[in-house]
C-alpha cells in the first residue's frame, strides 16, 4: 500500500512537469495567434493545429492527473 501512494505521488508529479512543458510549448502558437488577431490578419492554420493539439494534450494529461489524485485520496 504505501509503495502505491509513492507511485501515484511520483506520477502526480511527472504529470504537472509534463503540463508545465506542453504549455510552454502551447504558449508559442498562442502568441502568433494573438499577434494575428492584434494585426487584423488571419492566423496560419498551422499555429491554430498545433495550439488545439497541445491544448488536447494537456487535457489529456490533467484527466490522468486527476485520476491520480482521486485515487490517491481513496488510499
Amino acid at each position: 500500500m504505501p509503495f502505491r501512494k509513492m507511485k501515484l505521488r511520483r506520477e502526480i508529479r511527472r504529470c504537472k512537469r509534463k503540463i508545465e512543458l506542453i504549455e510552454q510549448r502551447r504558449a508559442r502558437s498562442q502568441a502568433a495567434l494573438v499577434t494575428a488577431i492584434l494585426s487584423n490578419a488571419h492566423p496560419d492554420d498551422r499555429d491554430v493545429d498545433y495550439f488545439n493539439q497541445f491544448t488536447q494534450m494537456i487535457d489529456r494529461e490533467r484527466e490522468k492527473m486527476h485520476a491520480y489524485m482521486d485515487e490517491l485520496k481513496k488510499k
